[in-house]
């Protein structure tokens, strides 16, 4: 997101990029974000690599060159029975895997054990693999918030300069909602170092990353009127998880319901007009363009 491009009238208005992670983690995240994104609600999204629906979302861009797709970079498989693994197929020295071959599950494993130079192999192959297979990348995430880890966030600011991608990046951790995956942060130079590299190449940080509401109790109307009511002014980066209903029940039973809750509501003009009225709804697509210097200046959608 190039810092020259950003006036001061940007820097005060509400922006928002209704982003969508998850893609090719199974059928029912690419449907509903091929659905989100044909009505304008859902403006950006990033493909899990090492996902068994890849595939199927690069199938998707060939058919439809407007969808916004960047690369939600994977280093972990989370799930209790549906697992994936690193695609250099890396030694067990190198630390990406488990006893299994699978990624590992959690943050801190991959913390423990990962080795800085197989964690950028890693991240590389899963980007070549997306532009190989036609996906018009148009930014780097990181899956589960690993990649903003003391130990190898520079690695991420790295690999997306050398890309010319934009990179989710936030000034502090405390801006960052998805940081309870992470474990200790203290150590927050590294952090630091990254950010200094990514402004001065001309990548603005996100203002904040607001993420799907995981834990509520109230209605599902409540709790997302109240994530969308801590957006503020600069540009706000909602992490969501649309997903149609379908084989996520047997994926994530427990928390299932509240991405096809999710999905379901953004389908609703009715809840996100009112919610979304004073906002600019980006995706990144622009951003990278400017950033590479072929394309005017980031456009805005009033919702």
């Amino acid at each position: 997101m190039p810092v020259q491009q950003v006036t001061a009238q940007q820097a005060a208005a509400k922006q928002v990029v209704v982003h969508e992670d998850d893609l090719g983690m199974c059928h029912g995240a690419n449907v509903a974000f091929l659905d989100l994104s044909q009505r304008g609600v859902c403006t950006s999204g990033s493909v899990m690599v090492p996902c068994p629906w890849f595939l199927e979302m690069a199938d998707m861009q060939a058919g439809h060159r407007d969808l916004d797709i960047g690369v939600h970079l994977t280093l972990n498989a989370e799930k209790s029975f549906y697992r994936w693994r690193p695609i250099t197929k890396a030694s067990r020295a190198a630390g990406l895997a488990d006893g299994d071959g699978y990624c590992w599950k959690t943050v801190g494993q991959l913390r423990r054990n990962a080795a800085p130079e197989a964690v950028e192999a890693e991240l590389r192959a899963q980007i070549d693999a997306a532009l190989a297979a036609g996906i018009d990348v148009t930014h780097v995430d990181s899956h589960m918030g690993a990649l903003l880890c003391p130990e190898f966030v520079e690695i991420y600011a790295r690999v997306a300069l050398d890309y010319r991608l934009p990179v989710l990046l936030t000034r502090s951790y405390a801006d960052y909602d998805p940081r309870h995956n992470l474990g200790d942060l203290s150590d927050t130079a590294p952090l630091n170092r990254a950010v200094t590299k990514v402004e001065a190449a001309g990548i603005a940080l996100a203002t904040q990353v607001l993420e799907t509401p995981w834990v509520r109790s109230g209605t599902p109307q409540a709790a997302y009127a109240a994530l969308m009511a801590r957006m503020k002014p600069g540009l706000n980066f909602l992490a969501l998880h649309f997903n149609a209903p379908g084989e996520i029940e047997a994926i994530e039973p427990g928390s299932a319901h509240i991405r096809t809750e999710e999905f379901a509501l953004f389908q609703d003009q009715n809840f996100t007009g009112p919610l979304l009225a004073d906002c600019e709804l980006l995706g990144m697509r622009g951003f990278r363009d400017g950033l590479r210097g072929t394309a005017p200046k980031q456009s805005a959608t009033r919702h």
